[in-house]
């Protein structure tokens, strides 16, 4: 009887089905196949017994390499990478000090833990779920030479790539500690940082990040909130608000993220506030000009290295600003370029443009520390300021800037329009023009500051034409003008120094003023010769008698900040006067010496000089009764005007050379006796043009 054939077990009946795809292979491609499970199986097995400290040695040499300076782990390396988000830590991290640096930690951290999402990877987006650093200690270094210690790699390479971050969907920063040290903008910070998503109250779940401490030895807050973590997309922007406040610096931000979290895509509602603009340099790297207190805002967009504000509008002193800027960064100097505009101009803001200040009267708006500037200039009875100029901070940037002023309110000016082209580029300033429009008459400047030397040097050419005199001499008797006529000046100059006084101090050039014709009042014509009798008769009689200015020509050479008078003359119908005098722009003192020569005769003669001497700010007019003079002779003055009128007409305006009336005083001179040539004969010293 034959036997029934054993039955497989089902443990043999599964091995022969494990084994079937392999029957088909020859025995050199079984032991391949078979070779590379056990490859397999031996590498998660040394997986999960390995010791990822292994690798601290390795990943600190790579490090250092990368980094051109010391990195250590001296804890724990972690890795964790069965999951759908690994997750890994270190713990005792530090990065030392460039070797130019003082010697000791750029960087050391308890813990860095970070978590990250894999799936997303395949898309090309990266998220984490975690990112937390425990007790960070960071030290920051920039020498005056620009080099830093957060600069990797070569030091003269041009870096201005944003800060690009992950999705983070929790971020914590615990005990951070931050000292910041820039010799290159003269900054300092110490403070703590630390962030973490609010847990409690109504705003629960949302991100904050905050640093507060020290800048430059005034108080500073950074705070910035934003939405829930939790659900940050990379596609979806992110909402944040910040508020940074730097001593009396308040900036206030509102906006978003466009791709969390790259810092070089995004745009916020944005307000500036604050004493003086002039101190946003610390917090922006810009040579802004100084003001007065100022708040303003506008659309802030970043799109990498530039940045544009659009309509900007709000108030510097008592003055409104609206317009449009830029900041280009990706450069060797930042480049600021502007279109700005005022509907109406607090002339006396301007002030502080200069180092100076505002008025500090009632109802203006000016700081603390520009009221103060005031008084002393004021007690010192001084009007050019002292305040240095931050010749570093001009060759750090470059800027274009266009601004036009609608309307001025200048009480004792007849001030209608200010306009304004600026250009910065390499350390030298250029504004041409500058332009101040009267009620009648225009004063045009082309002003050139050049700080690339040790010393800046200004050079300056102001020009005046067809003004009115009588808007600046604003002196009438029932409604009547005293005096009135057309007016011309110019004044060109050279100056050494880093502030306006200074440069004022070491100018030299000319200045020339011109009043080619007008009339007068007779008794204030009168009153230059000091005729005791007629013109205090009509002064008294409150007389409106006019008489006509021929012309008047005031010329000073200036030499090392004093004005020295070539030629004062103002002939009227009356009376001839002519002048010496000086101006010593160093002190800020004026001395006058004016002497008068009636045209006609007079049953009394008080002949004696005017004097006007004393601070520019509040100078005094008097006479010279300690002796008389004698009678000059109208011949011999009016001789004297000629060989300088050939050269001061054209020098200060071309057209006066052929309206002037002054041709008129050197006709009057020859009918009196005076040896004079004709003024085309004349043989004068060419006057720069």
């Amino acid at each position: 009887m034959d036997k029934t054939p054993e039955q497989p077990t089902p443990h043999a009946r599964r091995s022969r089905w494990a084994l079937a795809p392999l029957s088909g292979l020859s025995t050199t491609a079984r032991w391949g196949v078979g070779g590379a499970l056990a490859l397999l199986a031996a590498l998660i097995f040394f997986l999960f017994i390995f010791d990822w400290n292994w690798l601290r040695g390795p990943v600190s040499k790579f490090a250092s390499a990368q980094l051109q300076r010391e990195v250590k782990i001296e804890g724990n390396l972690r890795v964790h990478p069965w999951s759908l988000t690994p997750r890994a830590s270190i713990e005792g991290l530090r990065v030392g000090q460039p070797k130019w640096a003082p010697q000791g930690h750029m960087a050391k951290v308890d813990r860095i833990a970070v978590q990250v999402k894999l799936l997303p990877l395949f898309k090309g987006d990266i998220v984490l779920p975690l990112l937390a650093i425990e007790k960070p200690d960071v030290i920051l270094l920039r020498e005056a030479s620009g080099r830093a210690n957060w600069t990797f790699g070569d030091p003269n390479k041009k870096r201005d790539k944003p800060l690009k971050l992950p999705a983070i969907q929790h971020f914590i920063i615990d005990d951070g500690e931050l000292r910041y040290d820039d010799a290159q903008k003269g900054l300092s910070f110490r403070g703590m940082v630390s962030s973490n998503e609010r847990a409690i109250g109504s705003e629960r779940g949302r991100f904050l990040l905050e640093g507060k401490g020290e800048l430059n030895r005034a108080p500073f807050l950074a705070r910035i909130t934003g939405g829930p973590l939790l659900n940050v997309s990379p596609n979806r922007p992110y909402p944040f608000d910040a508020e940074v406040r730097a001593g009396t610096t308040l900036v206030l931000a509102k906006g978003a993220i466009n791709k969390p979290f790259d810092l070089g895509r995004f745009g916020a509602d944005l307000t500036l506030a604050g004493q003086d603009l002039n101190n946003l340099y610390y917090l922006t790297g810009l040579a802004l000009p100084n003001t007065p207190p100022y708040r303003v805002s506008g659309r802030l967009e970043r799109k990498g290295s530039l940045y544009d504000v659009g309509n900007l509008k709000g108030r510097i002193g008592d003055s409104d600003i609206g317009g449009k800027l830029s900041v280009e960064t990706g450069r060797e100097r930042p480049l600021l370029t502007a279109d700005l505009r005022s509907r109406r101009l607090d002339f006396d803001d301007l002030g502080s443009l200069l180092g100076g200040t505002p008025a500090t009267g009632g109802g203006e708006t000016a700081s603390d520390g520009q009221k103060q500037i005031a008084g002393q200039l004021r007690a010192q009875q001084r009007l050019l300021p002292d305040s240095t100029l931050q010749v570093e901070r001009i060759r750090a940037m470059d800027a274009k800037v266009r601004y036009r002023a609608l309307a001025v309110n200048a009480p004792n000016l007849p001030l209608r329009r200010v306009s304004l082209d600026l250009n910065l580029n390499d350390g030298v300033l250029v504004m041409d023009p500058l332009s101040f429009d009267f009620a009648r008459g225009r004063l045009t400047s082309q002003i050139k500051l050049d700080a690339t030397g040790k010393t800046p040097r200004t050079d300056a050419d102001v020009r005046l034409t067809n003004a009115a005199l009588q808007d600046f001499i604003p002196i009438k008797t029932d409604g009547v003008p005293a005096i009135e006529g057309a007016m011309a000046a110019r004044a060109k100059l050279t100056g050494y120094g880093n502030s306006v006084h200074r440069a004022a101090s070491s100018a030299n050039g000319s200045v020339t003023m011109v009043v080619p014709r007008g009339k007068i009042r007779q008794a204030f014509a009168e009153l230059l010769g000091v005729n005791a009798s007629k013109g205090l008769l009509l002064l008294l009689a409150k007389s409106n008698k006019e008489t006509d200015v021929r012309c008047a020509v005031a010329d000073f050479k200036v030499v090392d900040g004093v004005l020295r008078a070539n030629t004062i003359v103002f002939d009227t119908g009356v009376v001839l006067a002519k002048g010496t005098g000086t101006v010593d722009l160093e002190t800020e003192r004026m001395a006058f010496r004016i002497e008068g020569d009636s045209k006609k005769p007079r049953l009394v003669r008080l002949f004696l000089p005017i004097t006007v001497e004393g601070p520019l700010m509040q100078p005094k007019v008097g006479v010279d009764a300690g002796s008389a003079v004698a009678q000059g002779g109208v011949a011999a003055a009016l001789g004297a005007l000629l060989t300088p009128l050939a050269v001061l007409l054209p020098f200060v305006d071309p057209g006066l050379e052929k309206d002037a009336d002054c041709q008129g005083l050197v006709a009057s001179a020859r009918g009196k006796g005076a040896p004079l040539t004709s003024v085309s004969a004349q043989t004068a010293p060419n006057k720069a043009d």
